[in-house]
């Protein structure tokens, strides 16, 4: 994806929606998750942070756009103490 990015968001904000997404487990919509955050931020901040919590494979978006908290840190300590190597 190649966009211009005028304002990247804070740490606090990227952590309130991670925090909003793992509590919840899931949204039906983008716009859901937006709505539903304590503080207000822009549209475009909250799919650049959507963008980077995929890309780090915290979240996941299906076809019909319901975001999915798959994290699991516990399972990858338990993983990567036997041995598994992850990319």
């Amino acid at each position: 994806m190649d966009q211009q990015v005028l304002h990247y968001p804070r740490l606090d904000t990227v952590l309130m929606v991670e925090e909003a997404i793992r509590k919840s487990g899931t949204y039906q919509t983008k716009a859901e998750l937006w709505r539903s955050l304590p503080k207000k931020t822009m549209y475009q901040t909250l799919l650049l942070i959507l963008d980077y919590l995929m890309e780090s494979k915290k979240i996941i978006i299906d076809r019909d756009g319901q975001i999915v908290w798959v994290w699991n840190p516990a399972l990858v300590k338990k993983l990567t103490s036997r041995g598994l190597l992850l990319q």
